[in-house]
């Protein structure tokens, strides 16, 4: 029960975050992502917070003998890039660059009924059943 708690308040947490950052308004991050036009830099702050929050927390979390709430740590395993990392990666991109959504702050954006973000969860959800039809091809990693 209290890695249900935790995982609900960390979500809430994630949440509010998104929504006071206006991460979840599309139109705020596509003023972000246009660098060439009316550029709005506050997102940056956004994304520097998160980046300092790790850089200070993440190797002395990573110290424990295992989490909180689980009996060990999750962490990625491969080390080369993959077809499958590059494309969904370039797609991720493009997705985010066209509509300003990026799936957290699209979840956390249900809230506020707009049609868009149901659009965007449908796509989502489409495209990450399609994924899995991508072969996984290792792409050697340039040194």
């Amino acid at each position: 029960m209290a890695r249900l708690i935790a995982a609900f308040l960390a979500g809430l947490l994630f949440g509010v975050g998104l929504g006071l950052s206006q991460m979840v308004n599309p139109a705020k991050v596509l003023a972000f992502l246009d660098v060439a036009g009316d550029w709005d830099p506050s997102l940056a702050l956004v994304m520097l917070g998160a980046v300092l929050v790790t850089f200070v927390a993440f190797r002395p979390i990573l110290r424990l003998p295992q989490p909180v709430f689980a009996g060990k740590f999750s962490l990625p395993t491969l080390k080369s890039l993959t077809a499958r990392l590059i494309l969904g990666s370039a797609i991720f991109g493009v997705g985010w660059g066209l509509v300003g959504f990026c799936p957290g702050p699209a979840i956390a954006s249900l809230a506020y009924g707009l049609p868009e973000t149901l659009v965007f969860l449908a796509a989502l959800i489409a495209g990450s059943w399609l994924a899995k039809l991508v072969p996984a091809a290792t792409v050697k990693q340039s040194a």
